[in-house]
């Protein structure tokens, strides 16, 4: 897959404004794997759709947005 993987995501990630949120500030996490022919990805735990993605013909962008913000700690 050409270029790097940040530029590819802020393609993506810029489409989706106004369809998926209003504005892309709103984002907190974004989590993004490249998946490459040739080269190997080891995980120890996978969702179904990492899953699908690591089993697709390559080359794959997975990105992952959700609203759960269970991670951070407001004080």
């Amino acid at each position: 897959m050409d270029g790097d993987v940040d530029n590819i995501v802020k393609l993506i990630l810029d489409g989706m404004i106004t369809v998926i949120y209003p504005d892309d500030r709103l984002l907190e996490r974004v989590i993004v794997q490249k998946f490459e022919p040739g080269v190997v990805s080891n995980f120890n735990s996978l969702t179904s759709t990492l899953e699908e993605a690591t089993e697709a013909d390559r080359p794959v962008i997975y990105i992952r947005i959700d609203d759960d913000l269970s991670w951070r700690e407001v004080p």
